[in-house]
């Protein structure tokens, strides 16, 4: 009887200790280290929606289905194997629905080689991004931080798709429209009647840069808490990571051409009437953007540069993506990204990017729209600026010329 009861204290006070280890261990290594050594739950259900309602998003998971989904639907680099169970039952889905489905374990994948000169391309392009973040004549702020010393209002740009693990960050002004696209196709995050939308085209203009159809870095501090700076780490280790670039001149000249030379509301108002005012002598400038168009008014492209040269701009707030440096969007000094596009040879690169993620089978590269701002049209642009300015602004996007291979344009600087 004594040894009975001596037995039982024992395991009670053994189960009491392996709880207070567990609470440790939870503690101090996170959340996500105990559940990724669990079993993983199945890959999420696509909700049922009544036919011909409009598109909607999918329902966010929690902590646990996410951390869940991270595991269960990894592809292992290199093996092009989904590893998604197998499909729901859609049985109290619509004809359509159950038509229009494809379970991804049945998506094939094309395995072309891939031609020689675009592997070269791509080496010598992560070649140059290694050196010039090694090299110290290359010299831009934040370039020698951490990953952790990023700031979290500064990930905004890392598009993140746990079913393929593909991290894309977006530059705007480089297809980042036709990109984002894809990765709302790949992430099933658009659903229309009820199954994932498969046409980047059909996905509507505003819900392709709508925050909400995108998972990215700055949004895993609201769903993970403590847990967001260690699960972007793994997910920067595993995943492929991508990113598009072009000439930052001509990037330039496409900002102001579709912001400033096109009717934009919301640009007159925060950017262009700011430009009338300090450069253009309009110290009342039109209330609208209607209204200026209307009398022949909207700043030139000098006044634009002058805008991003003037040290008052960045005191009041940051550059606007559309032409703040690549380096200051993506971090490729902290990121080693795994491909380098370049807008220049969008085609030939997408098509090689989507053959590396074995995706080229699912998804297309639409290129029925291309923006048609040429680097050859630099000079004519830059003729009404002085060249002093110019130098002054080569100096403010030089890193961005030097990390992605781009000739320093002296066309443009020793007239």
């Amino acid at each position: 009887m004594g040894t009975s009861r001596m037995f039982r204290i024992f395991v009670v006070l053994g189960s009491a200790f392996m709880i207070l280890l567990i609470i440790i261990y939870w503690d101090d290594v996170g959340a996500s280290h105990l559940y990724l050594h669990t079993p993983v739950s199945p890959g999420p259900k696509i909700p049922h929606h009544p036919p011909h309602q409009g598109p909607q998003t999918s329902r966010t998971p929690s902590f646990l289905s996410d951390i869940d989904a991270f595991v269960n639907q990894f592809l292992e680099p290199g093996t092009g194997e989904p590893t998604d169970p197998a499909p729901p039952d859609t049985s109290n889905q619509s004809e359509k629905a159950e038509e229009r489905y494809i379970p991804r374990r049945e998506w094939k994948i094309h395995l072309t080689p891939v031609a020689t000169e675009l592997r070269e391309r791509q080496e010598q392009r992560r070649k140059l991004l290694q050196e010039m973040c090694a090299n110290d004549s290359v010299v831009f702020p934040g370039k020698n931080r951490s990953f952790d010393d990023i700031p979290n209002r500064e990930l905004d740009h890392l598009i993140v798709d746990d079913r393929h693990g593909i991290i894309y960050c977006y530059v705007p002004k480089v297809a980042c429209s036709n990109w984002k696209r894809i990765m709302i196709v790949l992430s099933e995050s658009l659903l229309r009647d009820g199954v994932p939308q498969r046409d980047p085209m059909a996905i509507p203009r505003d819900l392709v840069h709508n925050s909400s159809m995108h998972f990215t870095f700055n949004k895993f501090w609201k769903r993970y808490g403590k847990f967001a700076r260690h699960l972007m780490k793994v997910k920067l280790k595993k995943y492929t990571k991508f990113i598009f670039v072009r000439d930052p001149f001509v990037r330039l000249i496409s900002a102001y051409r579709n912001k400033f030379e096109l009717r934009n509301e919301d640009f007159y108002r925060r950017f262009a009437q700011v430009m009338l005012r300090r450069y253009a002598n309009q110290p009342t400038p039109p209330a609208s953007v209607d209204e200026a168009f209307g009398v022949g008014i909207h700043p030139s492209f000098s006044h634009f540069i002058q805008y991003l040269l003037d040290p008052q701009t960045e005191k009041e707030m940051p550059f606007n993506e559309h032409w703040r440096q690549v380096y200051r969007l993506c971090h490729p000094c902290q990121i080693q990204y795994d491909f380098v596009g370049h807008l220049e040879t969008a085609e030939e690169d997408a098509e090689h990017l989507l053959r590396q993620l074995r995706v080229d089978n699912v998804v297309e590269f639409p290129t029925s729209h291309r923006n048609l701002t040429a680097s050859s049209w630099e000079a004519d642009w830059f003729s009404t600026v002085p060249v002093e300015a110019r130098r002054e602004l080569y100096k403010l996007y030089e890193p961005d010329f030097r990390l992605f291979g781009y000739d320093r344009p002296d066309s443009v600087l020793n007239e």
